[in-house]
C-alpha cells in the first residue's frame, strides 16, 4: 500500500511512506478522531529540503518506523550537508488517542556538523465526508494558531457550536523555536553522535481534556493492551508457513482495530475511512473471531443494541427495531447535513446480529446473555416481520427512503452491483438471495434459543416461518437453466439473474435445498467465478463484469469467508480448500502478507493479485476471514444443546498439523492438536476445562 496507518481506540493517523501528511494530497491523508481530520499537514524537513526515504516499516500494528536520510546540500559552493551523511528516524505510536512521535538523528559525517530539522503542521478540521469529496456544506471557522513556549495550539469552531482543537507538544530542552505553524530544532552532533527529539499531538474535541502521558510510560501501557489480547485470544500453529502469518496478521490487525465507546469491546470495519461502528461489518467480523475471542461478540451485541432503531424516520432510513448501517461523529452529522446518527440504511444487520447473538451463546452456553438482549431480539424479529418484509410476500426487501442515504442497502452497496444479465441495473424494492438465507438462519437459531428458555410457542413460529421461507425461496430464486441461484428478486419480482458470490452465503443458512448444493459448490469454484486467487463478485462473462470494479468482479475476502462457512457446513471440503489455498497464495502479494479489503479479479493466468486501488487495509473482516479457514478446516458448527465438541477436520495440501490452544467453548477451554498422515486424522486432547467430549467425526479413517 502506498500510505501508512496507525490506529489505536478513536484517533488513526494516514501518512505517506516517509511519514508526512502532504498538504493537499489526493487520498486525504491525515490524523483523524471522530470523523474530523485534526491535522492536514505534517511535513519533516532537513535546512528546509525533503528528505530520501530509505526504509518504511509498519509491519507492527501499532508501531511505525521510517529511515531516511539528507540529500546533498550545497549553499554558494560551500557544502551545508554532504548527501547521506545524517540518518534520520522516525518512530510513532498511538496511544490514548495522543500520537506520539520521536525523531532521532545520527551523523556519520566524519566533522562536527550543524543543521536543522523543521516540522510544519496545518489543521482543517475537514469532516470526513467532505475530505471524501462525498458532501459540501455549512462549516465552521478556523481560528488563528497560538504559538506558546512549548506548544502550537489549532482551533476550530464547528457548525455543530463543537470546539475542536489540535495541540503539538515538545520538549522544552530541545532547543526548538515555533514560527507559524513550523517548528525548528537545531542540531550539533560529532561523528557518529545521536540526538533525539519526541513530539505529541493531541487532538481535542468540545470540552475534552487529555494531558499526554511520558513517552516510555505511554508505549508501555499501548504494549500491555497488546500482550493481554494476545494472552486471551486462541492460539493456532500450524505447519504451514503462509497459513500462521496470515492467522498471526489477522489477530494482530483485529486488534489495532477494536474500538470501544462505552458498551464493551467491537471492532470498527476498517482504515482509513471506516474508522466508527458499523452493523453488518462489526457483525460478521465478531462472528469470524467467536472462536478466537468471544468477547468482541458480546461487545459488539451491546453496542448495536444501544444504537437500535426505536422509531420511524426516513431522513435516516430507521425503523423501529432495525439495527444500525453506521454512525458517524463528525459537524456534517452533528449539524444533519448527512443522515449517519446513526443511519440504518442496511437490509442485513438485522437478521445478522440475531445470527451473532445465536452462534455466541451456542459457543458460550451463556443463556443469560440472550435474556437479556431478549426487548432486542424480539424488536429486530418484529422488524423482519413488519418492515423487511415489505409485500408481505415471504421475502426480505430494501428500499431507499432517505434523500442522502444508500441506494443499494446489501453488502454490495455501490449503485451499481445488483445488475440484470441484459445490463440493466435492478430497481427497488430490491430481495437478495443472501439476505434470505440470514434471515431463516435467524429463524431457527433464535426458535433453538426460545426452546431453551421454555418459549416452545414463539419457537414454533419461528420455525414455521423458516420452512416457508425455504420453500419459497428455492422456487422462486433458482434458476434451472444455469443450476444456479438468482442474486436478487428486482420490484417486480422477477430474478436478477447475474451469476454473483452472493447464493454462496445461503449456503452457510442452510436454506439451499440438499440436492442443489452441489451444483452451487461446483459454480462457486469454477472458473467463471474463480480466478485462482478468490471467488469473485460476480463471473467473468457477465454484462455487468469488470475485474476492476468496486463490487462487479473483484474479490473481497470477507465475501470468500462466508462462502467458506458454508462449504464447511454442507460438506464441501474440496472446494473449500480450493478457495483458502487461492487466498493464502493471494496473501503473499500484498505488503505484510496482509489480506485487503479487496483486490481485483483477473485471473491467476494473468500474473499476480491486481491490488484495488483504493481497497481499505487493515480492514476488520478481511482480518477476520483466516479466522473463518480454520472454523472450516476443523468443521466447527456446534449447537446450544451440543453434548460435545465436534470435529470434523479436512486440511488444504500442504498441511499436515494443526495445533489449537485456550479454544473457548461452554465456558471453558480446549486445547488440542490433530495430526494427518495421508488420508488419516489422529487426535490429541491436551487440555479440557469444558465438562464436554472433544471428538472426530470425518469421512477419513480417525485414531483418537
Amino acid at each position: 500500500m502506498d500510505y501508512r496507518v496507525l490506529k489505536d481506540n478513536e484517533l488513526f493517523l494516514l501518512t505517506d511512506k516517509s511519514g508526512d501528511i502532504p498538504l493537499e494530497h489526493p487520498y486525504g491523508l491525515g490524523l483523524y478522531k471522530r470523523d474530523t481530520r485534526f491535522l492536514s499537514e505534517m511535513s519533516l524537513t532537513i535546512n528546509g529540503e525533503p528528505l530520501i526515504l530509505l526504509k518504511s516499516e509498519a509491519g507492527g500494528t501499532y508501531e511505525s518506523s521510517m529511515l531516511l536520510t539528507n540529500p546533498h546540500m550545497e549553499k554558494d559552493d560551500e557544502v551545508e550537508l554532504w548527501r547521506e551523511s545524517i540518518e534520520i528516524e522516525r518512530f510513532r505510536y498511538i496511544s490514548d488517542d495522543v500520537l506520539y512521535e520521536t525523531i532521532r538523528a545520527k551523523s556519520y559525517y566524519p566533522k562536527p556538523v550543524r543543521f536543522s530539522l523543521e516540522l510544519s503542521f496545518e489543521a482543517d478540521f475537514a469532516d470526513m465526508f467532505i475530505v471524501r469529496g462525498f458532501q459540501h456544506g455549512e462549516i465552521g471557522t478556523k481560528q488563528e494558531t497560538k504559538v506558546e513556549e512549548d506548544r502550537l495550539i489549532f482551533n476550530y469552531d464547528g457548525a455543530d457550536q463543537i470546539n475542536r482543537s489540535t495541540q503539538v507538544i515538545w520538549e522544552q530542552t530541545s532547543g526548538a523555536k515555533a514560527e507559524g505553524s513550523t517548528i525548528t530544532f537545531p542540531f550539533a552532533l560529532a561523528h557518529e553522535e545521536v540526538k533525539e527529539i519526541m513530539v505529541r499531538v493531541v487532538p481535542l474535541v468540545g470540552e475534552e481534556k487529555k494531558e499526554a502521558r511520558k513517552a516510555p510510560k505511554a508505549y508501555q501501557n499501548l504494549k500491555e493492551t497488546y500482550e493481554d489480547w494476545n494472552a486471551n485470544v486462541t492460539k493456532v500453529v500450524t505447519d504451514h508457513t503462509s497459513l500462521n502469518r496470515l492467522i498471526e496478521r489477522g489477530i494482530q490487525d483485529l486488534r489495532a482495530l477494536s474500538t470501544d465507546v462505552g458498551f464493551g469491546p467491537f471492532f470498527v470495519a476498517g482504515l482509513p475511512w471506516f474508522g466508527v461502528p458499523f452493523g453488518r461489518d462489526s457483525l460478521i467480523a465478531a462472528l469470524q473471531t467467536l472462536p478466537f475471542q468471544p468477547e468482541i461478540a458480546k461487545g459488539t451485541l451491546h453496542t448495536l443494541a444501544h444504537y437500535q432503531g426505536t422509531k420511524k424516520d426516513e431522513w435516516r432510513d430507521e425503523e423501529p427495531g432495525k439495527i444500525m448501517h453506521e454512525i458517524r461523529y463528525g459537524e456534517l452529522a452533528n449539524t444533519n447535513q448527512v443522515p449517519f446518527t446513526p443511519y440504518y440504511g442496511t437490509i442485513d444487520a438485522t437478521p445478522l446480529f440475531l445470527i451473532l447473538l445465536t452462534e455466541y451463546v451456542r459457543w458460550s452456553k451463556d443463556l443469560e446473555f440472550f435474556k437479556e438482549l431478549l426487548p432486542n431480539v424480539e424488536s429486530a424479529i418484529e422488524w423482519i416481520d413488519q418492515y423487511g418484509d415489505r409485500d408481505g410476500d415471504g421475502f426480505i426487501e430494501y428500499h431507499q427512503e432517505s434523500s442522502k442515504g444508500i441506494a443499494n442497502q446489501g453488502w454490495k452497496d455501490s449503485a451499481d452491483s445488483v445488475v440484470h444479465r441484459n445490463g440493466e441495473y435492478a430497481k427497488s424494492p430490491i430481495a437478495l438471495a443472501e439476505v434470505q438465507g440470514y434471515v431463516y438462519q435467524a429463524r431457527l437459531g433464535i426458535a433453538e434459543l426460545y426452546e431453551s428458555t421454555g418459549s416452545s410457542t414463539k419457537a414454533e413460529k419461528l420455525k414455521s416461518q423458516a420452512a416457508d421461507l425455504k420453500e419459497k425461496f428455492n422456487e422462486a430464486f433458482w434458476m434451472e437453466d444455469v443450476g444456479y441461484y438468482a442474486i436478487a428478486l428486482d420490484e417486480h419480482k422477477n430474478q436478477v439473474g447475474t451469476i454473483t458470490s452472493n447464493p454462496g452465503h445461503v449456503l452457510y443458512s442452510g436454506l439451499i435445498d440438499e440436492d442443489k448444493q452441489d451444483q452451487v459448490l461446483d459454480s462457486l469454484v469454477s472458473s467463471k467465478v474463480f480466478s485462482g486467487y478468490g471467488i469473485r463478485t460476480m463471473a467473468e462473462g457477465e454484462a455487468g463484469y469488470n475485474p476492476m470494479s468496486y463490487h462487479d468482479g473483484s474479490v473481497w475476502p470477507h465475501d470468500n469467508s462466508m462462502i467458506l462457512l458454508g462449504m464447511g457446513y454442507v460438506q464441501g471440503h474440496e472446494q473449500a480448500n480450493v478457495v483458502i489455498e487461492g487466498l493464502i497464495d493471494a496473501s503473499r502479494s500484498f505488503e505484510y502478507e496482509r489480506l485487503p479489503e479487496l483486490f481485483c479479479g483477473y485471473g491467476r493466468e494473468e500474473g499476480k493479485p491486481v491490488p484495488y486501488p483504493v481497497a481499505c487495509s487493515p480492514q476488520a473482516w478481511a482480518a477476520g476471514t483466516p479466522l473463518t479457514f480454520v472454523r472450516t478446516m476443523l468443521g466447527l458448527y456446534p449447537t446450544y444443546d451440543s453434548k460435545e465438541l465436534k470435529l470434523s477436520p479436512s486440511f488444504i495440501n500442504g498441511l499436515n498439523e494443526m495445533a489449537v490452544e485456550d479454544l473457548p467453548f461452554a465456558g471453558g477451554r480446549v486445547s488440542f492438536t490433530i495430526k494427518r498422515k495421508e488420508d488419516q486424522y489422529d487426535l490429541d486432547v491436551a487440555e479440557n476445562t469444558t465438562g464436554l467430549h472433544v471428538s472426530l467425526h470425518s469421512d477419513s479413517n480417525i485414531h483418537v
